[in-house]
């Protein structure tokens, strides 16, 4: 036993606390953390990006958060941008990574309660033996106790555990904060006592040696026992993603100087238990290392909320990724809630949650038992870490550029270590560990499909796109007319014309007299600063009023969180042409260039917005009129219609008070720009079909049917949500891949 506890020292010591705490989490992309932030980092600092927002970057990513100076770029960064097949196996090692936390999401929180919940059933047993007078009556009422209450009992757990996640991680952590506290002093004085009372020669086991006489008797039996240590570290990479829900600060002081000392005195003490009981019942559960039978049943209680404190850090570990995936085009169209106002990475994922708790519940009655459960836990956690490890490693060298030599000794000593329990784990396949597999196929399923169809999507817009010139010159030769109002045109591509405006065109001649085409870009950052969130250009010759604002978020932005969406889209507009009368360069840029508004001018030439309330009944006009101003990308934003008055806000414009000194032309611009606003608002939304050529092999048939089935049941696109009905215009077309 004492050999065991080596690993278990030394393992808690190197992966979690020098590796993760020391090291990787210094690697925070802004404040998230996990395995797509390490991606994000290199997918920035080196050009391996595949995914969609990294098309045209260089056009329109130019805010760095530094400007770092040029350096001569090393031979290894040149040949990872040079081949194609190292960027695929970044992105599959980033979703990959993606996966295990995901199916950890899953699985911890089913272990976690579930072996409480066990001990429920043994407090249970041993309590109903005082209402029998007979030992067979006794032992048979223990053993029913002990089959039949832990897995309603650890379902009834998760359902609540579930339901709690609505109200975010600031109000869950104060609800669970007293009980951590018990907790730690209950395992604390728990340790110590069994460590004097027992076998307090168990310090000496921390030494290296230790390990070296187990290794030196190894054989498989005790090879399969080291799969049981990987479990002392489950959490680990959950603390790296969770970096976006606290503060890296907060984590690394609480690990290091609470977390880390309590679970090297609660594990020596159940050492020291287990080392001079060896042959009694049970010995190797924790609850029989408490010294008193009450406290036992104190513990139990104590356990049973414990294990929902364990899991919740999971839980929120999986929010934070799916959010990041999602904004990265690699997991499908989900409601992200941000629950918290001061911290924008506490996010809370309805859909996700649910699937969490159902697949969660399936585990845990389909495997009633704890140990096939432990053995795909393990695997998950060897899985992810070894991920991070070659990330992470990348980084070091690529990122913060320090030499090969330190990122391969990383990679190498903690490599090596993971992949000696990778080892351990794959030889309980079969007893348990298969379950992982399932899942991570599932999930991979799902980003690898909602990824290879968002990026063929997005190649099939660029390569059919028209020119501007198609719009202005060859337009009117087809009977093309401007009516009064104003046209957004929501689309993916960031230069030319949309192909579902052209197809739209060409079948009905007509379009507004002021058109926005308007682009969505998500970017592998956090979060882009409000101020250089909008870039607006023009499209064409200024007297056609065809513009262009593209609206870019990171993966840590809630973009929909704002109900003046289309008033920011036109202020900017306003602010733009104003700023174009003195920028010459401007004026004479080709398609493409665009003008990022990152400081409100203060000579009085932008437009004025004037806020008017009104009540309202919540009646088909009204809606019409202001529907487009309401949280455009919000998924808190209420979409209830009430019949009581309530007030709606309705924003004009007006010219700057310096537009009689302004040049005609600029004026003249502005003013219809108003008009337009006030003649109405009409949006027009490219709908599109993936469908596989005849002929395609099964795995791209395969790709594209997923696709088209996680896009007809996700949520719908973020500018389709509270679009008003009447004023939106879809526009079908059909890809052929």
């Amino acid at each position: 036993m004492h050999e065991l506890f080596s690993f278990v020292f030394w393992t808690l010591t190197i992966i979690p606390l020098l590796k993760y705490a020391f090291i990787v989490m210094r690697a925070d992309d802004d404040g998230e953390g996990g395995t797509f932030s390490l991606y994000s980092l290199l997918c920035r600092h080196v050009k391996v990006g595949l995914l969609p927002c990294n098309k045209n970057s260089g056009k329109i990513v130019h805010h760095e958060e530094e400007s770092r100076k040029e350096k001569q770029e090393s031979k290894a960064r040149k040949a990872i941008e040079k081949h194609k097949s190292s960027h695929y196996l970044l992105l599959f090692l980033a979703l990959l990574g993606a996966c295990m936390m995901i199916s950890d999401t899953v699985l911890t929180p089913a272990i976690s309660v579930l072996s409480a919940a066990k001990g429920l059933g043994r407090s249970l047993g041993m309590i109903t033996k005082k209402f029998f007078s007979s030992d067979k009556t006794k032992h048979h009422a223990a053993e029913l106790l002990k089959k039949y209450v832990p897995t309603p009992v650890a379902c009834a757990i998760l359902v609540c555990l579930f339901t709690l996640q609505h109200y975010g991680t600031n109000k869950i952590g104060c609800m669970f904060a007293p009980i951590v506290i018990v907790w730690i002093f209950f395992m604390c004085g728990s340790g110590l006592y069994n460590i004097i009372h027992w076998d307090h020669e168990i310090i000496h086991a921390i030494s290296p040696m230790y390990m070296l006489r187990f290794m030196k008797k190894i054989n498989l039996r005790h090879w399969k026992l080291l799969s049981s240590v990987v479990l002392c570290i489950a959490g680990s990479e959950a603390m790296f993603a969770d970096l976006g829900h606290f503060s890296k600060k907060s984590i690394k002081i609480t690990f290091v100087c609470l977390i880390y000392p309590v679970l090297i005195l609660t594990y020596a003490g159940q050492t020291a238990f287990i080392s001079k009981n060896l042959g009694t019942d049970e010995v190797f559960h924790i609850r029989e290392s408490i010294p008193n039978k009450a406290l036992q049943h104190v513990f139990t209680v104590l356990s049973l909320f414990a294990s929902a404190v364990g899991s919740q850090a999971t839980i929120t570990a999986g929010f934070s990724i799916i959010n990041q995936c999602q904004a990265l085009d690699c997991f499908p169209r989900v409601e992200v809630v941000h629950t918290s106002e001061n911290v924008r990475g506490q996010v809370y994922v309805p859909d996700a949650n649910w699937v969490f708790m159902a697949l969660s519940l399936a585990v845990t009655i389909g495997f009633h038992d704890i140990s096939p459960i432990g053995k795909a836990t393990g695997l998950a956690i060897t899985c992810g870490m070894l991920v991070t490890t070659s990330l992470m490693s990348l980084v070091i060298a690529l990122y913060w550029e320090k030499s090969l030599l330190i990122s391969a000794c990383f990679l190498l000593f903690f490599g090596a270590i993971e992949a000696m329990y990778l080892s351990t784990s794959l030889l309980n396949f079969f007893r348990g560990a298969w379950c992982l597999t399932i899942l991570s196929l599932l999930f991979m399923t799902i980003m690898v499909s909602w990824h290879y169809g968002t990026l063929k999507k997005y190649e099939f817009d660029i390569e059919n796109k028209v020119s501007v010139e198609w719009l202005t010159d060859y337009s009117p030769g087809l009977g093309v007319s401007r009516v009064p109002g104003i046209g957004f045109i929501y689309s993916d591509v960031v230069t030319g014309i949309p192909a579902f405006f052209t197809h739209f065109i060409t079948n009905l001649p007509a379009f507004h007299q002021v058109l926005i085409v308007v682009s969505f870009k998500s970017l592998p950052v956090p979060c882009i600063p409000q101020s250089q969130r909008y870039l607006v250009g023009r499209v064409g010759p200024k007297e056609y009023r065809v513009y262009r604002c593209i609206v870019r978020y990171g993966y840590r932005d809630n973009v929909r969180d704002t109900d003046d969406f289309e008033d920011h889209i036109i202020s900017s507009i306003g602010e733009f042409i104003g700023r174009e009368e003195y920028d010459l360069e401007s004026m004479t840029s080709p398609e493409g260039k665009m003008m990022i508004l990152d400081s409100p001018m203060e000579d009085g030439c932008a437009l004025i917005a004037v806020t008017e309330e009104s009540s309202s009944t919540g009646d088909i006009q009204t809606l019409s009129e202001n529907g487009s101003r309401r949280n455009l990308l919000d998924s808190n934003a209420s979409s209830e219609i009430t019949h009581s008055p309530v007030k709606k806000k309705k924003v004009r414009f007006l010219l700057p008070p310096k537009s009689p000194t302004m040049r005609i032309s600029v004026r003249q611009e502005l003013q219809e720009i108003i008009d337009a606003r006030e003649s109405g608002t009409a949006y027009f939304l490219g709908h599109s079909h993936l469908s596989a050529r005849k002929g395609s092999n099964f795995f791209k048939k395969f790709l594209i049917t997923s696709y088209v089935f996680l896009d007809k049941n996700c949520r719908e696109p973020p500018v389709a949500l509270n679009i008003p009905h009447a004023a939106l215009l879809e526009v079908g077309t059909v890809y052929t891949l």
